[in-house]
């Protein structure tokens, strides 16, 4: 389906029936990235969309535009009134923003290594300082190879991980989605639709936060954080995977999203 969003024509995608599960993307990725979360629940209504600046969506330049009422007019447009939400990264971000402002639309929460609107600024271990001279370097020079790369190595592997832990079809996929994200035109600035990180304990809804051993320490640090704010959150540690475990399919990433689910 094609869903209008402010200046946005959102590709979306509806698949299965059941229980209604909204996935939102993290900024590296597109709608592509959930194929296996998507597989691992075959019993529920699956419902994604590429962001704007990512995928197959289209979008003319839109200061103020919001990540929330894209959300929401993809749940409107499959005449979804409440949904479980599942998000990744940026898309995590949303996904909290979303339950803040619109709560009524929002059964239960999946949060992968989420960032956190109106958090404190990141701090960097050493290891990912080393490969971001890297990426100014790259961006400088304008390779944009060089930085597909290098986004590769902190989300993908992991900062943690050796370099190219990840291989064969999910890295391929990464390189393809992130790579198509780098080219894509600005959609102009978006707007503030939370400032989530003194609201959190105002989320009223079962929270699951997952987050990869190999992922970047300030995520980590922000997910424990978000776990003691929210009553009831449970915050599960992933062994051996990085920011997108879902995009490798990784099997505890899976069941643990699948069990929540079945759950609720």
């Amino acid at each position: 389906m094609e869903v209008t969003s402010g200046s946005a024509t959102l590709a979306a995608e509806s698949q299965g029936s059941g229980i209604d599960v909204l996935l939102l993307h993290a900024g590296v990725t597109d709608q592509r990235s959930w194929r296996h979360v998507v597989e691992a629940l075959p019993d529920v209504h699956c419902l994604t969309f590429d962001a704007r600046g990512y995928g197959r969506t289209t979008y003319a330049l839109e200061d103020g535009w919001s990540a929330v009422d894209d959300a929401v007019a993809v749940l409107d447009a499959y005449e979804v009134v409440s949904a479980v939400v599942v998000g990744s990264s940026m898309g995590g971000r949303t996904s909290i923003d979303l339950v803040l402002t619109h709560p009524d639309r929002v059964r239960a929460l999946v949060l992968i290594g989420p960032a956190i609107s109106g958090a404190p600024e990141a701090t960097y271990q050493p290891e990912v300082l080393a490969l971001d001279d890297q990426w100014e370097a790259a961006e400088e020079r304008g390779d944009q190879a060089a930085v597909n790369g290098l986004e590769a190595r902190v989300w993908l592997d992991g900062p943690t991980a050796p370099e190219g832990r990840v291989t064969g079809q999910a890295r391929e996929l990464f390189l393809e989605m992130n790579g198509r994200a780098l080219d894509a035109a600005e959609p102009g600035e978006r707007r503030e639709d939370a400032a989530a990180w003194d609201r959190l304990g105002e989320i009223r809804v079962p929270v699951l936060v997952l987050v990869g051993e190999h992922d970047l320490q300030y995520i980590k640090e922000n997910c424990a954080q978000l776990v003691r704010s929210v009553p009831g959150a449970r915050l599960v540690e992933l062994p051996g995977v990085a920011h997108v475990a879902h995009l490798e399919g990784d099997s505890k990433t899976l069941n643990e999203i699948a069990a929540f689910i079945a759950g609720l």
